[in-house]
């Protein structure tokens, strides 16, 4: 089962692909807002050239568990997501995924300009890879 990995942000979108066997997650593009529109049919064409059968969202989640103003939005996204594409969207905690994906970026030797470029994109590719790991262990309850 192919399966989408969305980062999303208020000025960009990281996007995350896994291997037809649901295995491994790869960072593929980071989509710049623009409106709505422009970004969901972004994600609408990746999802028609992959085959993606189901997305997985962060969830932007407080240290303490609670959801914010952010997971308000996440929730109104991925509800025109799920209605517009007819795909599945799973909340999947992205707690300090940004963070990890920095600090791998950094320890890669990345200059602060490439890690600002590349940091959405592996951050989606964090997000899907612990929502992979964990159907694999049999610990993923679709939500957060």
């Amino acid at each position: 089962m192919r399966v989408l990995g969305l980062d999303y942000g208020s000025r960009r979108i990281g996007v995350a692909l896994c291997d037809e066997l649901g295995m491994t997650a790869q960072g593929v593009t980071t989509i710049t807002r623009k409106n709505r529109e422009a970004d969901l049919a972004a994600i609408g064409e990746l999802v028609r050239r992959h085959g993606v059968e189901k997305i997985v969202i962060g969830y932007p989640l407080r240290l303490d568990g609670s959801e914010g103003i952010q997971c308000e939005k996440v929730d109104r996204f991925a509800r025109r997501l799920e209605s517009l594409l007819s795909v599945p969207v799973v909340r999947w905690d992205e707690t300090l995924s940004t963070k990890e994906a920095e600090e791998l970026l950094r320890r890669g030797g990345l200059r602060r300009e490439k890690i600002r470029q590349s940091v959405d994109r592996v951050a989606a590719s964090i997000i899907l890879q612990d929502y992979l790991d964990a159907d694999h262990r049999g610990e993923r309850g679709d939500a957060p």
